[in-house]
């Protein structure tokens, strides 16, 4: 393992890293539904600030128990009593783990189980690509319990399901499950099996990219839809100049050239 990623030395998230660079980072407090308390947070922005500079190739984010995330530690949120001013500034802390998944490059790939709601939902939306397994369900309970997001969700889940099903789930707790959940797109993928399986799977799959390309596919693109249709255009037309005249790209457009690449088929 890298020297940056064994210092880590993390308390709530098991790291174990692949041969081919995939890092399967394991969410690790299943008494707790793996909720987020303040200091897996920091140990989330720890590592997903390091990551993408000890060579890590793809992340699959998982879970210990039955449940994916609950959300935010309530126990812990109860207990400390915070002020405004000390809930803002654990929310900023949410989004800073959060932006550094969704724009830091590396793939992200959540192994979701059971419950993926409210703050876990929040994180979930913010990995690059969400496999649901038969036991996983959605959901955003904030407006039951006095609540309101704090961790990106106006932001991420919004664009992923739009915003009037987002205020749906906000009123009414609504629970999305199975292939409904895929269908608006809470998760691409819904497995019968285990879905550590899959995106382990794809994970590798990923891997095998070109650092570079994936680090475009993983950063670029998320900056490219915060920016006008116009600046978007500019800035694409920038990173496909780096990223398809990068010289590691040249052996891969002489196999597809030679007609000795794989090619794109339908899978039937």
């Amino acid at each position: 393992m890298p020297a940056d990623i064994a210092r880590l030395d993390l308390a709530n998230i098991a790291l174990e890293l692949q041969q081919d660079g995939v890092l399967v980072a394991t969410l690790n407090r299943p008494a707790k539904r793996n909720a987020l308390d303040a200091a897996t947070v920091e140990e989330m922005v720890r590592l997903f600030d390091t990551a993408p500079r000890a060579g890590v190739r793809a992340i699959v984010l998982a879970a210990a128990g039955d449940h994916f995330c609950a959300g935010l530690d309530l126990v812990e949120h109860h207990r400390e009593d915070r002020s405004p001013a000390d809930f803002m500034h654990i929310c900023l802390r949410w989004h800073e783990a959060f932006n550094k998944m969704e724009y830091g490059g590396v793939p992200v790939i959540a192994a979701l189980k059971g419950a993926v709601v409210g703050g876990g939902l929040e994180l979930a939306s913010a990995a690059h690509i969400r496999i649901a397994d038969a036991t996983t369900y959605f959901a955003l309970p904030e407006g039951q319990r006095g609540l309101f997001t704090g961790g990106g969700a106006t932001i991420r889940v919004a664009d992923l399901v739009g915003k009037a099903r987002m205020i749906d789930m906000m009123l009414t707790g609504r629970v999305y499950q199975g292939q409904e959940a895929i269908d608006i797109g809470l998760a691409q993928y819904l497995t019968e099996g285990s879905s550590f399986d899959k995106a382990m799977e794809l994970a590798h799959r990923a891997a095998a990219n070109l650092p570079l390309t994936n680090f475009a596919i993983c950063s670029a693109i998320s900056h490219m839809q915060n920016m006008s249709a116009l600046d978007a255009a500019y800035a694409e037309a920038v990173v496909a100049g780096v990223v398809n005249t990068q010289p590691a790209a040249r052996e891969r457009l002489e196999a597809f050239a030679n007609k000795t690449a794989a090619r794109v088929r339908p899978q039937g």
